[in-house]
């Protein structure tokens, strides 16, 4: 068979595909093919839209991953024909009829909870003071300031935006859990893995695990690449 060389990033909520640079660094030199999806954010219909052009225009087979809210996405655009495995990132895995708004509306007892402002204009925003401890303790301070004064709103629509049919029910899937997250807590990363029946590797993390840990991304990434080669 030949090898799955087609990769397709999708991020989540208050950041852009910049995010991807290292992952798509490393991959892109051992040979992959790599497309960073810049999606709207703005609802969940907008960027399952944004997934699918980018995926019509390969030429083959893809691992499609998301991280955080890219998680919705993937489950949503997964159903893609030329989607041939999942790879969730410190990720939402949600089921038919869920949502980011129902996976995180009953948080377990002490859990971290986001400083997500309340929304204005239709979009959220994360506390910019409170940003690099809840999303990215484990980066640069330099680094996680960038990140919060360059925030992308993102919609609420998207948000609340619930899945119609679950992906990861009908193809395989890989999860790499953030054990020091602070927007998705850890344990409800690994029952949404265990649910979903993801291969699991999990790494002491920040939510932005994409960022300050790219080579354990990229190794779940091949892992996934090559388990469907």
């Amino acid at each position: 068979m030949s090898p799955l060389k087609n990769v397709v990033l999708v991020h989540g909520g208050f950041v852009d595909g910049s995010g991807w640079q290292a992952v798509h660094r490393i991959l892109t030199r051992e040979g992959f093919h790599v497309g960073v999806v810049q999606n709207p954010t703005l609802s969940l219909e907008g960027d399952v839209a944004a997934t699918h052009r980018l995926l019509d225009s390969l030429d083959g087979p893809a691992v499609l991953a998301g991280h955080s809210y890219g998680g919705v996405v993937i489950t949503e655009a997964g159903l893609h024909p030329k989607v041939a495995a999942l790879a969730y990132v410190a990720a939402f895995a949600p089921d038919k009829g869920e949502s980011v708004g129902t996976l995180s509306a009953d948080p377990e007892p002490g859990a971290p909870v986001p400083p997500i402002l309340p929304p204005r204009d239709g979009v959220l925003l994360l506390d910019r003071d409170r940003f690099a401890e809840a999303f990215a303790a484990d980066l640069a301070p330099d680094d996680a300031r960038f990140l919060a004064d360059a925030q992308v709103p993102w919609g609420v629509e998207a948000v609340n935006g619930a899945v119609g049919e679950a992906a990861w029910r009908m193809k395989p899937s890989w999860y790499l859990v953030a054990g020091e997250d602070r927007m998705i807590p850890p344990q409800a990363q690994r029952a949404m893995a265990e649910r979903a029946g993801a291969a699991v590797t999990e790494v002491p993390a920040s939510h932005a695990v994409h960022v300050s840990r790219p080579e354990a991304v990229a190794e779940l990434i091949r892992r996934a690449a090559h388990a469907r080669s």
